[in-house]
């Protein structure tokens, strides 16, 4: 029975080439778009959730009160994860997380590059999945002086020795070698560390920071089983303010299992985070599966008046109702199974290209069984889906209606197929609304005025050699016209690297915590910067020696601290104190979809990191680049110059909203296409079946341009219907988005009817082309028969 209802399915598939390949077509781009959709989003899911202990492994966070609204931060004091460890026994263990970049050298071997990593304690590895392939977890970070590398690394610097027991230095100290572990995993947090150090050392050597209310390091603990972190979170709420004069400071622990995608926070309370993003592709992917799927909906009962005596006939000489509903889903699934073979081969092609775009490493598994079993449910119930419709709708006819030819319904203002139409075109329509919103979000944010001159900016990350020598490298850059300004700083002017809750001026409400970002520069930042200095000077060492204790401070620290006269005021941060210098004009160093916050840049006396270089404009980039390889090269021959440029740096704040935009436009095309094959399908069928009637017409002196109209009318009205639904569930859809954002859009009409309009005029376009063509058919080949 089967292997008979196989022989007509392929019988049928070779009858009607044409309807079948838009049929397969459309499946296999579906298929094949859903499969790619789905690929992202199992690895989004699976994000750090394949540590073993991962029902007891969780991150302490903190909500603190500050500017009367209460904002949750994920940084702790270096004090947090010993407290907990010693004092509280339903805590297993405990570790903090320090990101690191440092130069890493293998003497022997004359390898060095930069690389990333992190400062963890002992307990890191036993905490977390990721496997040694040679050393003890409990072991390896024990010493001060060792390090673990990953195999990756271990390749870059050793090659093909056994790097156990090798020197690596980092600065100026020695490092052995101690462990290596597997690649970490691409889904994972700490992805990008190629090596860890032991906080051991820090310890050793009393570079803790004991201060409570100086938050600087990411905290994870492993519960002992069976405890509740309810009760944990009890006993720990109060921690900070017992340590410290931070009495708004409540702690509590947050699952490793929903950082990734449950990391918003609003009032103290998760809000989502990119789950949002996660739920909404997923959605993207069943619609456009759905809208594949409504293809072959349409165009099977479209064409049931060439099926109905086949149903008749069999239902007469004695077949039932479900054989026949088997028969037509036996056809649907092995439609699907040939598109699947389609779609899988279009996955394999696409994917490099895919995960280019999302920045992963994805990839078909082959050898896992799930994932057979997988791709042969997902052909199934693709087929099932599609097929199920057509199969309900033929095999209903009745047998002698169906051989007389009057089994068609009595016409109805609405037919299912016309639903359906709707139901595609409205997915489109939102999916095209949401891609300009998107598109219009991110430009607005690119638009906004930065406070920085970003033109011919580059930074390089600091290390100890750079460091002693900055004078001469700063003094030669200029002189030798390479640069305009040099400037000494904490960080990259995009990136903020430190912010407090203790600072203090005169004036300052006793019940007021606000969050101030501090920054560090040794002098010329407004210059090199591009800064537009508001009142007062620079900070200057050469001119003012006390300068090492002076402040700048933007507008929003103005504003927070009430300063009628800014100039000359004192800022106290712990036990420093500053003197306000000068005022320069909000810039953006975090999000350009949020406020400014306020910031206090800080002289000489504290730390720095990174090296801002104004290049020279008046000079060829390339002739400025090899000037400054060359200099860096004469004082610091160890280091690999590595600059980056402030615009590439800025355009990585967008990345997010951009990966978002891409795979909105490119699934909406995709949506858009897919929905326009049927359509191209269902006029091409209507064409056909009015052949008769259109030659009629023609006769009776209708012109090409009345034929025309009255085959793409129907299909007109029914993609207005579709704007018009779309419209109110885009606007909804993109509210949801944007509420992401403090600086944001309000999305106009205008986007709806360019929406709308767009819409229109790709399936007036795809109509068209078979109207037209039906339109210009001599009369006399239709009417001949007659």
């Amino acid at each position: 029975m089967l292997r008979n209802y196989f022989t007509i399915a392929i019988r049928n598939l070779f009858r009607n080439k044409a309807f079948s390949l838009i049929n397969i077509g459309g499946l296999a781009i579906g298929m094949a778009s859903a499969i790619l959709i789905l690929l992202w989003v199992k690895d989004e899911t699976g994000y750090d959730r394949f540590h073993s202990k991962l029902d007891r492994l969780y991150q302490v966070w903190s909500n603190d009160s500050i500017q009367g609204k209460i904002r949750s931060m994920t940084s702790t004091s270096e004090m947090m994860a010993p407290s907990l460890k010693t004092d509280y026994p339903e805590i297993e263990d405990a570790t903090r997380v320090r990101w690191t970049r440092n130069l890493l050298l293998a003497p022997r071997q004359d390898r060095k590059l930069m690389s990333a990593g992190a400062v963890v304690d002992p307990g890191f590895l036993s905490m977390f999945s990721f496997p040694l392939l040679s050393g003890n977890e409990q072991t390896v970070l024990k010493d001060p002086n060792n390090i673990v590398i990953t195999e990756k690394l271990a390749g870059k610097l050793f090659q093909h020795e056994d790097p156990i027991g090798k020197i690596i230095k980092i600065g100026n100290v020695n490092y052995t070698v101690s462990g290596i572990l597997k690649n970490l995993p691409d889904n994972s947090r700490f992805s990008f560390a190629e090596y860890l150090l032991s906080y051991e050392r820090e310890t050793l050597t009393g570079h803790i920071d004991k201060d409570w209310s100086n938050v600087s390091v990411a905290t994870f603990v492993l519960l002992r089983p069976n405890t509740s972190p309810e009760i944990i979170n009890r006993k720990i709420r109060r921690i900070v303010p017992e340590h410290s004069k931070d009495a708004g400071t409540e702690s509590f622990l947050y699952a490793v299992s929903r950082l990734r995608l449950y990391d918003h926070f609003e009032n103290g309370i998760p809000v989502g985070g990119r789950i949002t993003t996660v739920r909404t592709f997923f959605l993207v992917a069943v619609v456009i599966l759905l809208i594949a799927c409504i293809n072959f909906m349409n165009l099977s009962t479209a064409r049931s008046s060439k099926r109905a005596r086949e149903v008749g006939v069999r239902k007469a000489i004695g077949a039932q109702q479900y054989s026949l509903i088997l028969q037509f889903l036996t056809e649907s699934i092995t439609l699907a199974v040939i598109s699947g073979v389609i779609a899988w081969m279009i996955v394999i092609f696409c994917l490099p290209a895919f995960n280019q775009l999302t920045g992963k490493q994805l990839q078909l598994e082959y050898s896992n069984p799930y994932y057979w079993l997988s791709g042969i449910g997902f052909t199934l119930l693709t087929g099932t889906l599609a097929g199920s419709y057509p199969a309900f709708f033929l095999s209903g006819f009745k047998p002698v209606s169906a051989l007389k030819g009057t089994y068609r319904s009595v016409r109805t203002p609405v037919t299912p197929r016309q639903v359906l139409v709707v139901l595609q075109f409205t997915f489109a329509i939102v999916l095209i609304i949401c891609t300009i919103v998107v598109t219009k979000q991110i430009r607005y944010g690119e638009n906004r005025k930065t406070g920085i001159d970003m033109d011919n900016l580059v930074h390089v990350f600091l290390n100890d050699e750079m460091d002693k020598n900055f004078q001469l490298i700063k003094q030669e850059l200029i002189t030798s016209g390479y640069a305009t300004a040099v400037s000494k700083v904490m960080s990259p002017l995009s990136e903020n690297w430190a912010y407090g809750l203790s600072l203090r001026w005169k004036g300052k409400p006793e019940n007021l915590k606000a969050q101030v970002n501090r920054y560090t520069s040794e002098g010329d930042l407004v210059k090199t910067a591009g800064m537009r200095l508001l009142q007062g000077r620079d900070i200057d060492l050469k001119q003012y020696p006390t300068d090492s204790t002076a402040c700048l401070i933007n507008e929003a620290a103005v504003k927070l601290m009430g300063f009628k006269d800014p100039i000359g005021q004192e800022i106290f941060d712990d036990q420093d104190k500053f003197h306000v210098v000068g005022v320069v004009e909000d810039f953006i160093q975090e999000s350009p979809y949020m406020p400014v916050k306020p910031i206090v840049i800080k002289g000489a006396k504290s730390w720095t990191g990174t090296i801002l270089v104004k290049l020279n404009p008046q000079q060829p980039l390339a002739t400025n680049i090899a000037g400054m390889e060359k200099v860096f090269k004469k004082y610091n021959p160890a280091f690999p110059l590595e600059m980056h440029f402030a615009h590439d740096a800025y355009a990585d704040k967008f990345s997010s909203e951009q990966f978002t935009g891409k795979l909105a436009a490119i699934f909406a095309g995709l949506t858009i296409f897919i929905s326009c094959l049927g359509l191209f399908g269902l006029a091409a069928f209507m064409a056909e079946s009015r052949f008769k009637e259109i030659g009629i017409r023609k006769v009776l002196g209708a012109s090409v341009s009345n034929i025309v109209v009255l085959l793409s009318g129907d299909f007109v009205r029914l993609v207005v219907i579709a704007v018009l639904i779309a419209s109110p569930v885009a606007y909804w859809v993109s509210q949801q988005w944007l509420k992401e954002f403090y600086y944001r859009i309000t999305p106009g009409i205008g986007i709806f009817l360019t929406a709308g309009m767009l819409a229109i005029v790709i399936a007036l376009l795809t109509v068209s082309s078979q109207a037209i063509k039906a339109a210009l058919t001599n009369p006399v080949k239709s009417i001949k028969p007659e």
